[in-house]
């Protein structure tokens, strides 16, 4: 399938891949079918299956210094989504649900029998890991969640609207206007951008929001690039109907140990989510990455990759359940 887009995408002839599978960016890398689509995989290392799943206008490429470190102990794996490079292109003007991406994640794990696994999300891919947990618990050890946007649990939509701001204001005002800051400063010119296919300025403007525009300025080309590539995911996600609803006695019932992973440098929105899933989360454990934003595995791999290891480490067998309060 042609990937609609308002960027060039690199050639797969220009890198050497043979049907989009067989390049240096997407060497060794497997697919599996499942749900009705195909999924580029790769994987290494021998052991427990500590699966990674990545966030918005990215793909596994984004997971490339935590496949050796952690493949060295582990069976490691990284895939790309549905409609994420190598994989065929979201259709123009459909929706991105979240919900596919939950079952196509527990289809992959049992089709490649990496079950129960370590899952570890970033971002998007952090909200699909929960759900994961919530709605195949089977398929699922420990999670470990960089700042999933649970906008949910506060009674938010994606993108907050201004009568959702106003509500949470009354229940939690400091949390309100950390949101009222955000739709001023991110999601008109998000939205604006989207709507007028300008890709550029969207993508910019997430990158900013979510990581500042110093850390903007530093990314590499290559990192700019696979952003473009994957932007039309962010368009029908931010266009669409957003995630699921996300109860909080769903998330008090999860089951498997999780660790939640901030950056020092995040913007106050995810932390804000972030605290709300540890009030929550019954068997939970908090980490800050120094030097690190809403990428923190791309910004600083070495002490995400020291993390994931201690941590799974630590619960490489079923946990017990909770136990129930008295």
């Amino acid at each position: 399938m042609t990937r609609p887009t308002h960027f060039p995408v690199v050639d797969p002839a220009d890198e050497g891949e043979a049907h989009g599978m067989t390049s240096t960016a997407f060497g060794a890398t497997k697919t599996a079918t499942v749900n009705g689509t195909t999924l580029a995989y790769r994987e290494q290392g021998e052991g427990a299956p500590v699966v990674f799943i990545h966030g918005d206008i990215s793909d596994l490429r984004t997971w490339q210094s935590q496949l050796p470190s952690v493949g060295a102990s582990y069976r490691a794996i990284t895939y790309s989504r549905r409609y994420a490079r190598p994989n065929d292109d979201i259709e123009p003007g459909a929706d991105d649900l979240m919900l596919t991406h939950v079952d196509d994640l527990a289809a992959l794990l049992q089709a490649i029998d990496a079950t129960p696994a370590h899952l570890v999300g970033n971002s998007w891919g952090g909200f699909i890991s929960l759900l994961t947990a919530i709605r195949h618990p089977e398929v699922v050890r420990s999670l470990v969640l960089e700042e999933p946007p649970v906008l949910p649990l506060l009674g938010l939509s994606a993108p907050p609207r201004p009568v959702e701001v106003l509500s949470l204001l009354l229940r939690r005002p400091k949390t309100a206007l950390v949101f009222a800051s955000l739709g001023v400063r991110l999601i008109p010119p998000l939205l604006s951008a989207l709507r007028r296919g300008d890709d550029e300025t969207a993508m910019q403007t997430f990158f900013r929001a979510v990581g500042g525009d110093d850390r903007y300025q530093r990314l590499p080309e290559s990192r700019i690039q696979q952003a473009r590539e994957n932007v039309s995911t962010m368009r029908a996600q931010v266009l669409g109907a957003g995630p699921p609803p996300l109860g909080e006695e769903e998330v008090r019932d999860v089951g498997v140990p999780t660790l939640l992973v901030t950056g020092k440098q995040s913007p106050p929105f995810l932390l804000r989510l972030t605290d709300r899933l540890e009030e929550l989360l019954p068997l939970v454990e908090r980490i800050e990455i120094p030097d690190a934003s809403h990428l923190m595995h791309e910004d600083n791999p070495t002490a995400v990759n020291k993390a994931i290891l201690d941590f799974v480490g630590r619960h490489r067998e079923r946990p017990m359940s909770p136990p129930l309060p008295s």
